[in-house]
C-alpha cells in the first residue's frame, strides 16, 4: 500500500504553479454538465484593443466587460452584433479572411443558469490555442498556456441564476520562447478547438482517481480516490459489477483514499479491448467510466503486453479532421480516422505532436488500438529557459492526468526531433523522470534522430537520452531527405547498441493522390508506393524491432508545404488524401501488417 500512497502524492500535489486554474476533473463527460458548443459571437482583434490601452497597459473595461452602449456613449465593439462562429473549431478554416491570421480573436457565449445551493459550477475548456483569458459575467476566472491540453476554472462566485455570459480572448501568436516553439511543420489553428462543459459538483466532490492492473502482484486491481478538499472520514464506494467487486472506502486527513482489490479481470489487448463498467460514488455523487487492465513492459528488446510479446503495427496521426479541413475534435471523427487506420491493420497509432482530444483516446480504447500520446516539445525548444520547461512539464502533467485511467495509451513521449546538446539532454531528462514520477505503469519514449553514413549506408543511433526512455525510437526518411537509390538503402547496416525494443517512429514520403508517373518521380503515387516497399525491406534488418509508424495517415495542412499544384500547404505525405482517397502506399502497409499479425500470432 505504501506505494499506491506515494502514487497518491504524486498525482495530487505535483501540479507545477502554473496558472490561476485549478485541478482538473477528471472524467468530465460522466458529470453533471452542459455543453456550451454552438455558435459563439467573435470580434478579431489583430491590435489587442479590447485588452491594452493606447500606453500598452492592460485595461479594466476591455472588450471582457461586455459593455452595452447608448447611443450618447463612444463604444467601439459590440459582441451582440458582431460574426458567428462555431465553437469548438479553428477560426482558420472557417473564416477565409483568417485562415493564415496568427493573433488575438474574442469570443462570447451567453448561457442561463437555475443556480442551486451546496454545488460548485466548473467551466472547463478541451482545449483552446494558444494563450487563453476566461472571463464571466466581467470578472477574470484565469487564464491557461498551451494549445493541446484541457484546462477548468471554479465560476461559482462569478455567475447567478437567470442570463450570464463568458467571454473567452485566444491569441496563437508564436513565440520562441513557447511550447512549441515559432517552427513547426503542422497548421498553427487558433481557436477553441474542443469542447466547453459547464459542470455542476457538489461543494466535495471527488475530483480525481486511479485504478490500475498490478503488474507487479498479478491478481489485484488497486489505486486511489482524491476528493478536491482535504476532508477526512468521507465515505465513497467502488464497484466493478461484472467483477462482483465492491469497496467502502473512508478518506484521509488529506481527503484520499487507497484501495487494493483481488479481482482476475480479463485483460485489456488489440484482439479483446475489454472494458469494464466501474463506479464511484459518495453521499453526493456518482460517476461512471469504463477501464480497461492490461500490463506494458519491455524485456531486453522485447515489447510485451500483458506478459506477451507484441509488434506495434502502427500509423502516426495529427488531430487533422478527415473529408474537411481544421482540427478534428468530435467522436465522429475519431470514428473516421482510427477506422483507417484499423483498415490498415493497426493496432496502434502515435498521436503526433501534441495530446489529442479525449474522445479519440476514449474511441481507440473501445476499438482495441494502442496510444502514443505525445507533447509538442518539438524540434527547437528553448532549452535554458526555466518558463518554456515549466510550460513542457504543465503540458505533461495535464497529458497524463487526463489519461491516466485509459490503459489504450502506453507510451508517454517526451520529445520529437530534438537537436542534441547538454542543454537539452537536462530538459528532456527532467521531463523524462517527471513523467515517470507521475506514472510509472507506462512506458517513456521520444522520437530521436539517427545519422547516416551515404556512402557505406551505415545507419547510427547514439543518444543521451537512451538511459531515460525504455524504448529508442527515431524518425528516418530514407531516400526522401536521404539522399541516394532507394535499393542501395534495403541493404543499409544498423547499428544501436541499445538494449531496449525499437519503434521506428517516422519514415515515409510524399505523394499527391491521383498524381501517376515513374517511380523514380517525386510525389508520385508510385514513388511513395517503391519506397514504402524499401523502407519495409531496410527496416527488417532492425535487430529488435518492436514496432512502426509511418508518416501519416492524412495529409495534413502546413504552412511549410509551398509546392504549387503539388502541396498547395498541405503535407502530402499522407497514406490517405485530405479528400479520404487511398494512396497505393496504404495497401503496401496493409500487406505488410497483415503478414505481421500473422507472425505474431
Amino acid at each position: 500500500m505504501k506505494k499506491i500512497f506515494l502514487s497518491m502524492l504524486l498525482f495530487g500535489m505535483a501540479l507545477p504553479v502554473f496558472s490561476q486554474e485549478i485541478a482538473l476533473l477528471s472524467n468530465v463527460y460522466a458529470r453533471e454538465h452542459v455543453l456550451l458548443n454552438g455558435k459563439w459571437n467573435y470580434i478579431v482583434d489583430p491590435l489587442e484593443n479590447g485588452y491594452y490601452d493606447y500606453r500598452m497597459q492592460p485595461q479594466t473595461d476591455g472588450f471582457f466587460i461586455n459593455k452595452k452602449a447608448d447611443p450618447t456613449e463612444l463604444v467601439e465593439y459590440n459582441f451582440d452584433t458582431s460574426p458567428i462562429m462555431n465553437v469548438p473549431g479553428d477560426w482558420n478554416t472557417q473564416v477565409e479572411s483568417l485562415f493564415f491570421y496568427e493573433g488575438t480573436v474574442w469570443f462570447k457565449k451567453d448561457f442561463t443558469v437555475e443556480k442551486k445551493s451546496a454545488t460548485r459550477y466548473i467551466l472547463y475548456f478541451g482545449a483552446a490555442n494558444y494563450d487563453t483569458k476566461v472571463y464571466v459575467n466581467g470578472q477574470k476566472m484565469g487564464e491557461h498556456i498551451g494549445g493541446y491540453t484541457p484546462f477548468n476554472f471554479d465560476i461559482t462566485d462569478a455567475i447567478k441564476s437567470g442570463n450570464n455570459f463568458v467571454i473567452v480572448k485566444v491569441d496563437n501568436k508564436r513565440h520562441r520562447d513557447n511550447v512549441p516553439t515559432v517552427n513547426m511543420d503542422w497548421w498553427n489553428y487558433g481557436g477553441i478547438t474542443r469542447d466547453v462543459l459547464l459542470c455542476e459538483v457538489p461543494e466535495t466532490y471527488i475530483e480525481d482517481y486511479f485504478f490500475q492492473w498490478n503488474k507487479e502482484k498479478q491478481g489485484s486491481v488497486y489505486g486511489w480516490i482524491k476528493l478536491n478538499q482535504p476532508v477526512a472520514n468521507q465515505d465513497i464506494t467502488i464497484e466493478i459489477p461484472e467483477l462482483k467487486l465492491k469497496q467502502n472506502l473512508k478518506t484521509d486527513a488529506s481527503g484520499q483514499a487507497a484501495f487494493e482489490l483481488k479481482a482476475k479481470p480479463q485483460l485489456w489487448c488489440p484482439e479483446n479491448p475489454k472494458l469494464y463498467d466501474v463506479i464511484l460514488a459518495s453521499n453526493k455523487e456518482k460517476l461512471n467510466d469504463q477501464i480497461g487492465f492490461r500490463t506494458i513492459q519491455t524485456d531486453g528488446k522485447k515489447l510485451l503486453l500483458n506478459g506477451k510479446q507484441i509488434f506495434l503495427r502502427g500509423i502516426c496521426i495529427h488531430e487533422e479532421a478527415p473529408f474537411r479541413s481544421g482540427r478534428a475534435w468530435s467522436d465522429e471523427d475519431a470514428a473516421v480516422l482510427l477506422g483507417w487506420a484499423k483498415e490498415m491493420g493497426c493496432n496502434y497509432v502515435r498521436l503526433a505532436h501534441y495530446p489529442h482530444n479525449e474522445h479519440t483516446i476514449r474511441m481507440a480504447e473501445k476499438m482495441g488500438i494502442l496510444v502514443w500520446s505525445e507533447i509538442p516539445v518539438y524540434w527547437t525548444i528553448s532549452w535554458s529557459n526555466p518558463d518554456t520547461y515549466a510550460n513542457a512539464e504543465h503540458q505533461l502533467h495535464d497529458m497524463i492526468y487526463r489519461d491516466k485511467n485509459r490503459c489504450a495509451v502506453v507510451i508517454w513521449s517526451i520529445a520529437n526531433e530534438t537537436p542534441h546538446s547538454a542543454e537539452r539532454d537536462l530538459f528532456l531528462s527532467k521531463l523524462a523522470k517527471y513523467a515517470r514520477s507521475q506514472d510509472d505503469t507506462r512506458l517513456i519514449s521520444m522520437a530521436m534522430e539517427i545519422t547516416r553514413n551515404d556512402n557505406d549506408k551505415t545507419i547510427s543511433m547514439k543518444d543521451n537520452m537512451n538511459e531515460y526512455v525504455d524504448i529508442i525510437s527515431f524518425n528516418q526518411y530514407m531516400a526522401w531527405y536521404w539522399g541516394g537509390n532507394m535499393q542501395d538503402w534495403t541493404r543499409a547496416t544498423w547499428n544501436i547498441p541499445y538494449n531496449k525494443p525499437v519503434i521506428v517512429s517516422e519514415f515515409g514520403g510524399g505523394c499527391l493522390y491521383g498524381f501517376h508517373g515513374d517511380k523514380t518521380t517525386r510525389f508520385t503515387e508510385e514513388n511513395q508506393e517503391a519506397l514504402f516497399q524499401c523502407n519495409l525491406e531496410m527496416m527488417e534488418r532492425i535487430d529488435g524491432l518492436s514496432g512502426l509508424s509511418p508518416w501519416v495517415l492524412v495529409d495534413f495542412r502546413s504552412p511549410r508545404r509551398q509546392l504549387f499544384g503539388i502541396q498547395d500547404f498541405f503535407n502530402r505525405k499522407g497514406l490517405i488524401s485530405d479528400s479520404g482517397n487511398k494512396k497505393k502506399a496504404f495497401f503496401v502497409m496493409q500487406q505488410y501488417y497483415q503478414q505481421k499479425t500473422e507472425q505474431y500470432k
